[in-house]
C-alpha cells in the first residue's frame, strides 16, 4: 500500500483545502464561521475519506462517501458566489480543482 500523500488525488485535495482556507478567511465575518466553517470542514472531510480509502481493503464504500462530500462542496462554494462571498474568477479556479478530484475519485471507484 502507497502512503497516501504519495497519491495524485491527495495532493490535489491537499492543495485545494490550502486555497480554500485562503478565500474562506476573505469571507464576511458573519458568515466566516458557519460558511466558512463548513465548506473547509468538508474539504478536510475529503482529505480524510482519500487516506482511509487510500488504507483499507475495501475502498468502494469509503469513497462513495467521499464522492458525497465533493458533491457537498460544489454546493457550497456554489452557495457562496451565489452570495457573493467569494467572486466569481474564485469559483471558477475552486471548481476545477474539485471537477478534476471528481473525476480522479469516479476513476478510482470504476477501477474497483
Amino acid at each position: 500500500m502507497a502512503r497516501a500523500e504519495h497519491l495524485i488525488i491527495f495532493q490535489k485535495v491537499y492543495d485545494l483545502i490550502r486555497e480554500v482556507y485562503k478565500d474562506c478567511n476573505n469571507f464576511p465575518k458573519s458568515q466566516r464561521f458557519i460558511l466558512g466553517q463548513r465548506i473547509e470542514n468538508t474539504a478536510v472531510n475529503i482529505l480524510e475519506g482519500i487516506i482511509v480509502a487510500n488504507s483499507e481493503e475495501n475502498k468502494f464504500s469509503s469513497l462513495l462517501k467521499v464522492s458525497v462530500e465533493i458533491e457537498k462542496m460544489r454546493i457550497f462554494i456554489r452557495l457562496s458566489k451565489d452570495l457573493a462571498f467569494l467572486a466569481f474568477k474564485r469559483y471558477e479556479i475552486l471548481t476545477a480543482k474539485l471537477d478534476e478530484i471528481g473525476r480522479m475519485c469516479g476513476g478510482w471507484i470504476k477501477s474497483l
